[in-house]
């Protein structure tokens, strides 16, 4: 025998909040979205477009612009330099991340409060705190103008934002896993390996994604650290675009254009991963 569901009617009070809710989130949609589709637009156009009619669309969708922006602002050579190292540094936070989190989340060993709160301290401590004491070990250790000294800091960067979201991930797992495995005879590492680290996939991917983007993204480090133009990465290298008296904008922003639109994609590919990763750690 089947039950019949009756659903109340939604009241006015309801559609009003509803609507100005959806209004709100579309404005702010727009908002974010625009500069984007700006600096497309303005990629297709001459400089003396930009200036003369910046809000107009192309004449033409010409990705002539596009492919004089990769060749003469040597692109390629940047590209694969932002591409080793981001994914350099992304492999080693998941990797210290990943142990750390296990350690914190299923270990008990002393001074661990004390070394958690110390992560966590570092979501806290702005770049600009500690980089004259970086500069200074980094100038000791002859390490500039190579790709350690973007690297090193990236994943110390990195690190505590994956510790904060895989130890809460971890948290919300049930300690049953961790008695059954340890009545079969496993390991710290075993159970780390075999059970921990496959469960930790939703939290992996969102920590992948954060930690690619600003490393992709990094700007001041780069600046400072690499002077060598074969080791440049992409946002040091769009300055080649811009110069004391005169900035190419149409190249510029071409070249914009292709280091941003990749990002995207692999945001709108894989953010049901982040979503999950970011929510499922807080569900118990």
């Amino acid at each position: 025998m089947s039950a019949t569901i009756y659903k109340s009617k939604p009241s006015l009070r309801h559609n009003v909040f509803a609507a100005g809710y959806y209004a709100i989130m579309m404005m702010l949609s727009v908002m974010f979205f625009y500069p984007m589709y700006w600096m497309v637009i303005s990629s297709f156009k001459s400089n003396r477009k930009i200036f003369s009619s910046p809000f107009s669309f192309p004449e033409k969708v010409d990705l002539h612009n596009w492919s004089q922006a990769w060749k003469i602002g040597n692109m390629s050579v940047y590209a694969m330099n932002s591409l080793i190292t981001t994914s350099v540094t992304v492999a080693f936070i998941l990797l210290f991340g990943s142990l750390a989190a296990f350690a914190f989340s299923k270990l008990e060993f002393k001074g661990s409060k004390l070394l958690l709160a110390m992560f966590v301290l570092g979501l806290f401590m702005p770049l600009q705190s500690y980089f004259i004491a970086q500069n200074y070990v980094f100038e000791f250790l002859n390490l500039k103008d190579t790709r350690l000294a973007l690297i090193i800091p990236y994943i110390a960067m990195g690190l505590p934002l994956a510790v904060f979201l895989l130890k809460a991930h971890n948290d919300s797992l049930p300690k049953e896993l961790m008695e059954s495995s340890r009545m079969d005879g496993a390991t710290d590492f075993t159970i780390y390996w075999r059970v921990i680290l496959p469960l930790m996939m939703p939290g992996l991917s969102s920590v992948a994604i954060f930690s690619a983007l600003n490393s992709w993204n990094e700007f001041l480090l780069a600046l400072l650290y690499i002077q060598d133009e074969s080791l440049k990465t992409i946002p040091t290298g769009l300055l080649a675009f811009s110069s004391r008296y005169i900035t190419n904008y149409h190249m510029l922003f071409s070249a914009l254009s292709l280091v941003t639109i990749p990002m995207i994609l692999v945001y709108v590919l894989f953010h049901r991963h982040i979503v999950s990763g970011l929510t499922e750690g807080s569900l118990k």
